[in-house]
């Protein structure tokens, strides 16, 4: 406990813990403010049933402020939106490239351009879930909009895109004034509040017999190798060997040091995962707006449980991972970048030759953290199936879950080693596990 005692020692990282909870305490209340104009408890009778549509993979990452049709309903995912759009055009266009080159002055404006992206994307969602909800009636016969119109229209757009750009600002304020990377932070607040209730009926179902005792533990003992290994990985790289050549400028010699290149096992991050899952759950959305025998019996082979679902789902993420990853890593930029400082790989001739050792070197690992984000997204799933259990367990929040509060704790270890404290984490260390 003395190791935590020192986190709050530091004044600086004190009052930055402090904004932060209460950053997260207003995004919390604003979860729980409805939409005027929407019969909350209608739409919750219909999202019981959307658990394997795009609305419940929505409503994982808004924190169940879709469900309640709350000022926040969107979520923080139309600012995500616009930064994947952005990453993925600087590949075809050459003038958002040029500004991911320039630095401080580059990063504003692209900052600036996701900015009104989040707003245009905001704007689209919201009328296109105002235009939703209006012919949507639930099993009681209650109509989720009671007074539809344009009207309802303008004004339920208007609301959620204010409440969007207010969570954009909000984790930029979480960035620049508390700790960790806010956006992160906002999803994973949004996931992690489910968790006290999946505890709840778990233990219902443990009290009442639906669960016997020994699949309980063993459920546990399972999430705690699971989360272990997706820590590993999470830290893992594989480092490239770098030496830099010896330079003589005036009096001074520079360069003559070895360093490395770490290249992450799993580079992605949960980019593929999201996109996966987002693709996998279109038919199930789509059947539920579509009365077609079709598009019924495609939902119905890519219904979560089912062989095709799980080979769908994994070979997604597989295809992805290597997909992002090419388009945020460039080895022929990394070989350019050595060569210029004079650097070189050992036994490796600089540029072209570099460049493809380490696209070899990548699509290896690649494969390796592609395969793992595949078993980690498909195993929950069919752990849940198995047990019977509505745990909260899926693979996507576990990913986030872990991802972020590694990041998050990375930070706080930073700031207390950065004023001689010790960290809270073993020997003030956390440094990626090499493979």
């Amino acid at each position: 406990m003395s190791d935590f005692v020192n986190i709050f020692k530091v004044p600086e990282l004190r009052k930055r813990l402090l904004f932060t909870g209460l950053i997260l305490i207003v995004y919390r209340i604003g979860a729980h403010i409805p939409t005027p104009g929407i019969d909350a408890a209608a739409l919750g009778d219909i999202f019981a049933k959307a658990g394997g549509t795009l609305f419940g993979f929505f409503d994982l990452f808004s924190g169940g402020a879709l469900r309640r049709a709350s000022i926040f309903a969107l979520g923080i995912m139309p600012y995500i939106d616009a930064s994947i759009i952005l990453q993925l055009l600087a590949v075809v266009v050459p003038y958002i490239e040029r500004l991911q080159k320039e630095g401080a002055e580059g990063r504003k404006k692209i900052t600036m351009y996701t900015r009104y992206g989040t707003v245009l994307i905001a704007v689209i969602q919201g009328m296109g879930i105002a235009i939703g909800l209006e012919g949507i009636t639930a099993e009681s016969g209650a109509l989720v909009v009671p007074n539809p119109g344009w009207g309802f229209r303008i004004m339920t757009t208007l609301t959620l895109t204010a409440g969007s750009v207010l969570l954009m600002w909000l984790g930029e304020q979480i960035s620049e004034r508390g700790i960790g990377n806010g956006i992160s932070l906002l999803i994973f607040a949004g996931i992690i509040v489910n968790l006290p209730e999946a505890i709840y009926l778990s233990f219902q179902l443990l009290r009442t017999g639906e669960m016997k005792a020994y699949v309980f533990l063993f459920i546990i003992v399972v999430m705690v190798v699971v989360v272990a290994g997706v820590v590993i990985m999470t830290l893992g790289q594989r480092p490239i060997p770098v030496q830099y050549a010896k330079r003589v400028v005036g009096r001074r010699v520079y360069g003559g040091q070895a360093t490395h290149i770490p290249l992450r096992v799993n580079t992605a991050g949960v980019i593929p995962v999201i996109f996966a899952a987002s693709i996998i759950v279109l038919p199930a959305t789509a059947a539920q707006f579509i009365a077609h025998p079709w598009m019924q019996s495609v939902a119905q082979v890519l219904s979560p449980g089912s062989i095709s679902y799980f080979a769908l789902y994994g070979g997604s993420i597989i295809f992805f991972t290597y997909f992002y990853t090419a388009i945020i890593f460039n080895p022929a930029d990394v070989a350019e970048n050595l060569k210029k400082y004079g650097g070189f790989v050992p036994g490796i001739r600089p540029g072209a030759k570099t460049a493809e050792y380490v696209e070899k070197v990548l699509d290896r690992v690649t494969f390796v953290g592609a395969i793992y984000l595949a078993l980690i997204s498909i195993f929950p799933e069919v752990l849940i199936m198995w047990a019977n259990v509505p745990f909260f367990f899926g693979g996507t929040s576990l990913l986030i879950v872990v991802g972020v509060a590694l990041d998050t704790a990375q930070q706080i270890e930073a700031h207390l080693v950065m004023r001689h404290y010790e960290g809270f984490l073993k020997k003030g260390k956390m440094k990626g596990r090499t493979f």
